[in-house]
Parts: C-alpha cells; structure tokens; sequence
C-alpha cells in the first residue's frame, strides 16, 4: 500500500473510531493527525505544536469571539426579544402568523449574530412557548425554528464564512456577499413551506394591531435594526474589516443593551463573557486541532487522490459540484459544520478550482450544505438545541422539520444547477 493510501486509511479510520468512541472531536483530530505524520514518517512534537498555535494564530479569526459575544449580548440585552415583538406587530395576526414571524426573526437575526445555535436558542426559548399556548403542533414549530435557525451561517456576518476564509484563503469580504441572495432564497423557501403545511392545520386567525401600535414595536427595534446597517455597510464601504466588523458589533451591541434598552446590568457582564468565551474556546479548539490535521493532509498529498477519483469529472463543473455536494450531504450527517469546513475545505476547494468553479461560489455552496447539516441527524446540533429548550423528543423535530428540510435541499439543487444565483449578485454588488 503506497504511503498516500496508508494515510487515507489512518485519516479516516483514525476518525471514525475516535468519533465513535465518543472522543471530543478537537483531540480526534490532533491524534488523526499525529497519526498520520507517524506513518509518514514525519513525528516532530515540535511541529506538531507548533501547527496548534498556528491554527488559531490568526487575525481574522478574531472575529470569532466578538460575533459570538455580540450574538450573548443580543440575546441578553433585550435585541432579539425586540426583533420578534416587531415581527409580531406586523403578521402575527395572519393564521399560522407566529411562524411567519419565526421566518422574518429569523432572517432579521441572521443579519446580526451569525450563529445558528445563538439565533436557535433565543428564538426557541421566546417563540416555542407562545406556539404551543396558541395550538400549534409543537414538532412542526420547533422543526420551522430549527429550520429558521440555520439562515444565521449564509446571511452576513457568518462566523463559518470567517472560518472557511481563514481556512482555505478566500476573501471573507466576497463570501459574505455571496451569502445574502441565498440567504433571502432561505427565507422565502420557508414561507412557501410554512404555507403548505399549515393547509393540514386547524389554525385561527387573529386580530390586527392598530397601525400605531404595529409602528411603535418597529420604533423600539430601531436600534436593534440599525445594527446590521451598521456591520454590511461599513464592510461593503470598506469603512472597516470583517474581523473589525464584529468589534464594532460587539460594542455596539454593549451599548444598546446597558444605555438603551437598560434590559442588561453591569453585573451580569461576567455571565456574558464566560458564555461567550466558553463558545468561542470550542470553536477555536477546533480550528488548533484541525490545523494538525490539515497539515499532514497536505503533506501527504490526499488532494490528489482525491483529485484523481473525481477526475473523470472535473471537465464537467456541474457534475463535479454535484458529487462533492452529495458527499458533504453524508457527511453532514456525522460531522458538526465547523469540523467539516476545517476537515475538507482544504481538499475540496483546489478541485473546484481545477474544473473552473469560482472559489468565493464554492464557498458559499459548502456552508450552505454543511448548515444543513446541522438539521439532519443523528448528529442535529441545531435539532438538539431545538428539542432540548422545548423538552420534546429528538424524533419529534426530526419528523417536525422533514417539509423544511426538503425545501433547503430544493434550493441547494438550484444553486448548483444555476451557479449565476450566486455569482451575478455578488459581482454586481462588487
């Protein structure tokens, strides 16, 4: 067995059995790749810390922990509370309004947080309650939140669109732009979607808000709205960075919260903070672990397999996109999506770009699919979320988010059978 080969078998074996086992997945993918560099016959303690460190050593990256803490913030500060009260000025009178207003949350917070799990968890503690008191089947509503959830990665800012940029060498600029059409092809699925399962729902109707009322709730979300004016603008203006973006999103957030809205109090700063970095050290563990492990990938040249199993393909960049699409589909199901983009972006993306398929579309195209992941179990990281606020069964979502699900991977086929979805908005808005 040639070495390229040995390394492949150590590589995945290696992690299937750690994963199996139930080993934390930043420590399976340091071992994996002590692992492989001991069959390469490549063992450097040194350098194996020294690809630690350089993993999180990173400018970019910084990002991370400041959309994170802007995400704590906002739910903490009353902005996301706000954000829903608005939407629920506007439709929640319409039958089935609450999840309209779910939908639009959604979508609204995305543009803010850029995480799934934050975005899920604020709009499942606050909406989940309020649909079970009204009637609504509780699967179907904690399957539209888990749903509504997963929007957060593709509309800007996007934690996983910093991570896959620091990872593969994109311009984190152009992914966030790549992500906004798609993101809105997101919501507007949904709404098509809710549409169709609320005709097997027994559903009343309500009574509208005057309209001072429906316009005074969107005058108390001024400043929460303000926010990602405030973070898109100022990148597509080039006024700062995105790393400088979730600087200027984490404080602006702190402001709101302590001086506007006065919901937060000085002294519960320090919850705030341990959340945030208690997060952020999961995510940044990950990235030091996967650094390991992208290392010895190279090292062994496993692109090149790769590129040669996929070689009849490369000369149709459709088919190409779809086969790597569907190989991400399985493993969504096993992998959360940050460990995906650290594990396989590296190897995915010089195919890609070898058969001509624009790096900023592929992308866009990889988080897409790995943010469904986080839908699709056994592994369901948004799922589990769902389910364990709303104390109901993890069979229960799953079966819940099913017509949701289909929709997204409606739009995923879309997307790779008409690639100027994505590209012509983003070199218009360029």
């Amino acid at each position: 067995m040639s070495s390229e080969a040995l390394s492949f078998v150590v590589f995945v074996g290696g992690m299937l059995v750690l994963m199996g086992i139930g080993m934390n997945m930043a420590l399976a993918l340091v071992l994996t790749g002590a692992g492989m560099a001991w069959v390469l016959d490549f063992w450097d303690t040194q350098l194996l810390a020294q690809n630690l460190v350089g993993g999180i050593d990173s400018f970019p990256l910084l990002a991370v922990p400041f959309f994170i803490l802007a995400g704590e913030l906002m739910n903490s500060g009353g902005i996301s509370q706000r954000i829903i009260a608005m939407a629920q000025a506007w439709v929640g009178h319409i039958r089935g309004g609450l999840g309209f207003v779910a939908i639009g949350a959604a979508v609204l917070m995305a543009s803010m947080s850029g995480s799934a799990l934050a975005d899920t968890a604020a709009l499942a503690t606050i909406l989940l309650p309020m649909m079970r008191k009204h009637g609504y089947p509780v699967a179907t509503s904690a399957g539209l939140i888990g749903a509504g959830g997963i929007i957060a990665p593709i509309i800007p800012p996007s934690m996983p669109f910093i991570i896959y940029g620091v990872t593969t060498n994109t311009s984190i600029s152009l992914l966030f732009l790549s992500g906004i059409v798609p993101g809105l092809m997101m919501g507007a699925g949904l709404i098509v979607a809710w549409k169709l399962v609320l005709r097997k729902m027994d559903l009343p109707g309500g009574t509208a808000l005057p309209l001072a009322e429906r316009l005074r709730a969107t005058g108390k979300a001024f400043w929460a709205l303000l926010m990602p004016v405030i973070i898109i603008g100022g990148m597509k203006t080039g006024v700062f960075t995105p790393t400088e973006a979730a600087v200027v999103a984490a404080f602006y957030a702190l402001v709101v919260a302590l001086f506007v809205h006065r919901e937060m109090k000085l002294s519960e700063m320090r919850g705030v903070l341990v959340r945030a970095a208690k997060t952020t050290s999961v995510v940044l563990f990950l990235a030091a672990g996967a650094s390991v492990a992208s290392y010895m990938i190279t090292l062994a040249d496993l692109p090149s397999v790769m590129v040669d199993w996929l070689g009849p393909l490369v000369d149709n960049p459709r088919m190409l996109m779809a086969a790597m699409m569907i190989v991400l589909v399985l493993v969504g199901t096993a992998l959360d999506l940050t460990p995906t983009i650290l594990i396989f972006a590296p190897v995915m993306l010089p195919i890609a770009v070898k058969a001509g398929i624009d790096p900023v579309y592929f992308g866009l195209m990889f988080v897409l699919n790995g943010s469904i992941g986080l839908i699709t179990p056994p592994v369901g990281t948004v799922l589990n979320v769902v389910a364990g606020i709303g104390r109901i069964s993890m069979h229960s979502v799953v079966k819940g988010i099913n017509p949701f699900l289909i929709t997204y991977m409606a739009i995923l086929v879309l997307l790779v059978a008409f690639p100027q979805l994505v590209t012509a908005p983003v070199a218009w808005m360029r």
